[in-house]
């Protein structure tokens, strides 16, 4: 018969854990590799990158020979870098991931405005064609205007006869 040991009961069922463990939100390390990847595309970065690298060979090609770490191959620099660039290229596809997460939402949100202002114009272009049709029916300024100078005309001509 099986006992109830550790906070469980059954191999199937989880082992509680005494030590607590800090959850680490993904948008946070999303944030830093979004930092990290556009920083890494600033000339700041490439200047800073070329000065280190030029220091480095520098001082392992003309120092005294007992003060150079890195003799001439310079395996201990191609080291660093091959660590900076495995580093480097997973973050920067994180940060790439995220961006492109971000443009489908904002394509998302941009379709449905341009849905929505399709509908509202296609709404204000039936009111007014409702409108037009309207006025066709009532009288405009224009009408109103020519009735008036028939209208005098047709007094003028009348009281012309009487005289």
């Amino acid at each position: 018969m099986r006992t109830v040991r550790e906070g469980r009961s059954h191999l199937s069922t989880p082992r509680v854990s005494r030590w607590p463990r800090k959850r680490h939100s993904p948008d946070r390390f999303g944030a830093f590799s979004e930092a990290f990847a556009r920083y890494m595309g600033t000339p700041s970065f490439i200047g800073w990158m070329s000065c280190f690298i030029g220091a480095w060979l520098a001082w392992n090609v003309w120092a005294p020979q007992e003060l150079r770490f890195d003799p001439y191959p310079f395996q201990f620099l191609t080291l660093g870098l091959s660590l900076q660039a495995s580093y480097a290229a997973p973050l920067i596809l994180l940060a790439q991931n995220r961006q492109e997460e971000r443009d489908k939402l904002s394509l998302e949100n941009d379709r449905a405005l341009l849905s929505q202002s399709r509908s509202d114009m296609d709404f204000l272009a039936r009111e007014m064609a409702d409108i037009n049709m309207k006025m066709n029916k009532v009288a405009t300024r224009d009408f109103i205007a020519k009735q008036i100078a028939a209208l005098e005309s047709s007094v003028n001509s009348s009281t012309e006869s009487y005289k």
